[in-house]
């Protein structure tokens, strides 16, 4: 009888790991919308665990630009006590972070992940909680663009939700300033509203700035149909989303990789390190930044790109078509 009790006992204990985020195969993955750049990162932390030899099951989810769908996403993860829970932008990750004590949390392409109250600190912060950021060079990249075509007034939309976004248009904003650069920028809630507001924009600035802003990024093909119609150029901080749009120039983060460097991230904790003993990671490697630029606009544009720039370019665009 003792052994009988003994062996039930051994059984639930084993059922009850089974059924723990320790023992879980499978790893849960929210992203706040799909759009190129997004789905790139998603991507590249299931190839980067395959690489490492890993099989795990995924549990791929899309907020679809709803924070409280990204809410209803993290409880499921909870619920189905995922052996890690990934959350790529900004809304996901906080979704995550205010819903999962127990399991780990890696937070990715998001901005300043402090502000977002993801984190304390940039460094080891002791939670359940790390990842890595997509902190862009805002006033770099407006430079650029500025070399390209003098800019009088720049235009800028941003969701007024989304805390990176909300960030990001203060550093462009302050990088106007900076620049002499008048600053004019309008805020949306949601992708349908971006068309609208880059109307309104459109007579009133001479060039546009699109940070990582998830919602924007998603509804860019449309801001560009505004722009093509009134010969604004565009400068995006996405490579990953300009490739089959018209924007001049695009300049940031190769999200596939950031994918990657996500994936080696996770092995560190699936081999025993504590998530809050890793501090807040960015991509420095030159390796890791996508310069393209779209001849085919600068030439609609009546811009001449210098040679020097062109060269360096990672991306080309030419006769519709990506020739780099």
């Amino acid at each position: 009888m003792k052994k009988i009790v003994l062996l039930s006992l051994v059984l639930v204990l084993i059922a009850g790991l089974n059924g723990c985020g320790a023992g879980s195969n499978t790893i849960g993955i929210s992203k706040i919308v799909s759009h190129p750049a997004l789905d790139a990162t998603e991507q590249g932390i299931q190839d980067e665990l395959k690489a490492l030899g890993y099989d795990f099951k995924y549990d791929l989810q899309d907020a679809n630009g709803d924070a409280n769908a990204a809410k209803t996403i993290a409880t499921k993860f909870l619920s189905n006590k995922v052996k890690i829970a990934v959350g790529i932008a900004t809304p996901t990750a906080q979704a995550l972070v205010g819903t999962l004590t127990d399991i780990p949390v890696v937070f990715t392409a998001v901005t300043d992940p402090v502000e977002a109250g993801l984190v304390s600190t940039l460094g080891a912060d002791g939670k359940n909680v790390t990842g890595i950021s997509d902190m862009t060079p805002v006033k770099a990249q407006i430079e650029f663009l500025n070399s390209l075509k003098p800019i009088k007034a720049l235009g800028h939309i941003y969701t007024s939700s989304e805390k990176n976004a909300v960030v990001l248009a203060d550093l462009a904003k302050k990088a106007c300033e900076e620049l002499g650069i008048q600053f004019v920028a309008t805020a949306v809630t949601k992708s349908a509203e971006v068309k609208q507001a880059a109307q309104f924009l459109a007579d009133k600035v001479d060039a546009f700035y699109v940070s990582t802003d998830n919602t924007v990024v998603s509804a860019l093909s449309a801001m560009a149909e505004i722009a093509a119609d009134k010969k604004i150029p565009i400068m995006s901080a996405d490579p990953s989303s300009a490739e089959k749009i018209g924007v001049l120039a695009a300049w940031g983060f190769d999200y596939y990789k950031m994918g990657r460097a996500t994936g080696k991230l996770i092995d560190e904790i699936l081999k025993g390190k504590s998530p809050g003993a890793i501090p807040t990671r960015f991509m420095t490697d030159p390796s890791d930044i996508e310069l393209l630029i779209n001849l085919d606009v600068a030439k609609e544009l009546g811009i001449t790109v210098p040679d020097d720039i062109v060269k360096k370019a990672s991306k080309l665009v030419k006769d519709g078509a990506l020739i780099k």
